[in-house]
């Protein structure tokens, strides 16, 4: 679920999967960076901050956008949770498109919460000026390409798809873990705001993205594995969906 890599300058942040030498087809003024350069590159901090092509690097979360999902829950999640999680799935289908196939799973836990799991490149990462690792904050900022403007063809519910940042802020908890070539990490939101630091956890050697999360209380929209599973099956021909 990186929902477009296309980084500053050129460079495509993408994780490729491991450590080969082969070229990974991506690179600047015509040379091809393998995937055992894109990992040289994150370990010596040189992965800028990308341009704003689809949220805003700039800022970890933009208040005013989450306050504007919160009041207006049957406009952004009219299906409730089921909105949700075909929210989250789309990341996934359009990954299955770029690379011609995907999985994902999704899980209905004890607690109420859901859990949405891909095996795709997972959330694009870049350096910060003072060193530090930074994710692209899809989910507490706004997605230029869907939420002022939504596609003409909705998700399968039938309503228009939003972006992430619905999904966070309709949550009264979100847990994001993206797995890369480069390493791991994971973050805690609570009504889509950040409720923790980014914090890097042990690599299982896969790349892909999970979000958990706890739908807010009164969301409405009675959900389940068997009125999602045909709804998730419409969303990409090339993505297989787990329920």
């Amino acid at each position: 679920m990186s929902g477009g890599d296309q980084a500053a300058g050129g460079f495509v942040a993408e994780s490729f999967g491991g450590t080969s030498d082969e070229c990974c087809g991506h690179g600047r003024e015509g040379r091809c960076w393998s995937a055992r350069q894109v990992k040289r590159r994150w370990q010596d901090g040189r992965m800028p901050l990308p341009e704003p092509t689809t949220h805003d690097w700039s800022r970890e979360h933009d208040p005013e956008h989450l306050r504007l999902i919160r009041e207006n829950p049957a406009r952004y999640a009219p299906t409730g949770t089921r909105h949700l999680i075909l929210e989250v799935l789309a990341y996934a289908a359009d990954e299955a498109e770029d690379r011609g196939a995907g999985r994902a799973v999704v899980e209905f836990h004890p607690d109420g919460s859901v859990s949405v799991s891909d095996d795709g490149r997972g959330t694009q990462m870049a350096v910060g000026d003072d060193g530090r690792p930074v994710r692209k904050p899809v989910m507490a900022t706004k997605d230029f390409r869907y939420f002022d403007s939504p596609p003409a063809t909705p998700l399968p519910d039938g309503h228009p798809r939003y972006g992430m940042s619905v999904v966070a802020a309709l949550s009264e908890w979100l847990v994001h873990t993206n797995r890369r070539a480069e390493g791991a990490w994971t973050q805690r939101y609570r009504h889509g705001v950040p409720a923790g630091e980014l914090v890097a956890v042990p690599s299982d050697g896969t790349t892909g993205t999970t979000v958990r999360f706890l739908p807010a209380a009164g969301l409405g929209g009675e959900v389940s594995a068997e009125s999602v599973r045909p709804l998730a099956e419409r969303l990409s021909r090339v993505l297989a969906v787990e329920v």
